[in-house]
C-alpha cells in the first residue's frame, strides 16, 4: 500500500545557528526528505558598493574588511590591486610579500573557521571547533602584531601595506608555522577516518563539475570536483608566479572532499609562507610618494584573486575623482551558493545542513 503525505514547509534561520548567519532557507519536505529549497537572502545588506562611491579609495579598504570578515586580508588584497591596476601604482617588493603572508595567514584562518563549524553542523558538539579556533587566534595574534586588528584588519594600502611587521612578528610566525603541520595532523587523525564523518559526509551533496562551471562556482568546491583551477596558478597576481604550492584535486565531488581539499590547502598555504620568509628582503613596505587621497584617471578595472572560498574580485570604475565612480564585487560566497537547491533535493535535514556547511559561505560576503 502507497501512502501519499503531504509536503511540509519549514523555515531555517535567518536566527538558525546552522546558516551560518543570517540566511533563511525555505525548504519543502516529504517525510524526512528535501523535494525543494528556496533561499532566502538580504538580512544583513549593508549596501557597501553604493558606500564605496562616497569614500576615497583609501577609506574604502574598510569597507571590504567587513564583507567576508572571516577572510578580510583577502578582501583587502583583491581591492587593494584592483585600485593599484587602476592607478597604475606599483607596490613596493617588501609590501608586496607582507601581503601574500597576511593573504595565506588569511586562508589557512578560513579554512580553520569552515573546517571547525563543518564539525559543529556534524553534532561534533564544539571539541573540534575549539581546536581550530585555537589555532585561529595564534594567528588572529599575529595580525595584531601587524596592524593593531585582529578580525576587520584594514591592512593592505595601494602600493603595499599599512606598516612594516615588526620585529617580534617573525619569530611569533616561525612559532607557528614550527606547530601547525601537527595541528593540522591531529585534525586528520580526529576526523578524516572517523566512522560517522565517512558514512555521514562521503557520496553527500555530490554536484557535477560541468554545472559548477556553468554557474560560475569556484574555489575548494570546484577543486573538490576534479577542476584544476586556482588564480594564484592560472592567472598569478603578486608574486605567485615566484613561489612553488600543489592544488589539492579531489574527483568525489562529494561533502567529504570538499573538507579535505580545504585540509590539503592548509598545508600548501604553509609551503607558501615558507617561500615568502625565504624571499622577502629589507625595504619600504609602501611607497611614501603615493599620497593618501588618490585621483585615478578616467578607466575601469577588473581584478580576481583567489579567495580562501573561490574567485574574488573587484571591478572598480574611476571618473578621475577622489572615491570610485562606481564598485562592483564579485563575492564567491554568494556564487558558491547557486547551486545549494541542486545539491540538497533528496537529502535529509541532517544532510542538508552539512551540505550547506561544505559550501563555506560568508553572510557578509552575500548580502554585501
Amino acid at each position: 500500500m502507497t501512502l501519499n503525505s503531504e509536503s511540509v514547509i519549514v523555515n531555517v534561520g535567518p536566527q538558525h545557528p546552522s546558516t551560518h548567519g543570517v540566511m533563511r532557507l525555505r525548504v519543502a519536505f516529504d517525510g524526512e526528505l528535501v523535494t525543494d529549497a528556496e533561499m532566502v537572502i538580504g538580512y544583513l545588506h549593508r549596501g557597501s558598493e553604493k558606500l564605496a562611491e562616497e569614500r576615497t579609495f583609501t577609506q574604502v579598504v574598510t569597507l571590504t574588511d567587513r564583507m567576508d570578515y572571516v577572510a578580510s586580508m583577502t578582501n583587502n588584497q583583491a581591492y587593494i590591486l584592483a585600485v593599484e591596476k587602476l592607478a597604475g601604482i606599483e607596490p613596493t617588493p617588501r609590501g608586496v610579500w607582507l601581503r601574500m603572508i597576511s593573504a595565506e595567514l588569511q586562508r589557512i584562518v578560513s579554512h580553520l573557521v569552515a573546517v571547525g563549524f563543518l564539525l559543529q553542523d556534524l553534532g561534533a558538539m564544539g571539541t573540534p571547533l575549539m581546536y581550530t579556533m585555537r589555532e585561529r587566534e595564534d594567528v588572529l595574534d599575529l595580525f595584531e602584531l601587524l596592524c593593531g586588528a585582529r578580525i576587520t584588519n584594514s591592512y593592505h594600502r595601494p602600493s603595499g601595506v599599512f606598516q612594516d611587521a615588526p620585529d617580534e612578528f617573525w619569530p611569533r610566525l616561525e612559532l607557528f608555522m614550527a606547530n601547525m603541520p601537527g595541528r593540522i595532523d591531529e585534525y586528520e587523525q580526529l576526523i578524516s577516518g572517523n566512522e560517522i564523518i565517512l558514512s555521514r559526509m562521503r557520496g553527500v551533496g555530490v554536484i557535477q563539475p560541468d554545472m559548477m562551471i556553468n554557474a560560475s562556482i569556484t574555489g575548494p568546491m570546484l577543486r573538490a570536483g576534479g577542476v584544476d583551477w586556482d588564480l594564484r596558478h592560472r592567472q598569478p597576481y603578486e608574486y605567485y608566479d615566484r613561489v612553488q604550492f600543489d592544488r589539492p584535486i579531489m574527483d568525489e565531488s562529494d561533502n567529504y572532499s570538499r573538507y579535505l581539499v580545504r585540509v590539503y590547502e592548509m598545508r600548501e598555504s604553509l609551503k607558501i609562507l615558507r617561500q615568502c620568509i625565504d624571499q622577502i628582503e629589507p625595504g619600504p613596505a609602501r611607497d611614501a610618494d603615493v599620497p593618501f587621497v588618490i585621483r585615478p584617471p578616467e578607466g575601469d578595472a577588473y581584478v580576481p584573486i583567489e579567495g580562501p572560498k573561490g574567485e574574488l574580485g573587484f571591478y572598480l570604475v574611476s571618473d578621475g575623482g577622489i572615491s570610485p565612480y562606481r564598485c562592483k564585487v564579485r563575492p564567491p560566497s554568494l556564487i558558491n551558493l547557486t547551486l545549494l537547491r541542486e545539491m540538497v533535493i533528496g537529502l535529509p535535514m541532517a544532510a542538508m545542513i552539512v551540505t550547506f556547511g561544505t559550501v563555506d559561505i560568508n553572510m557578509g560576503e552575500v548580502d554585501r
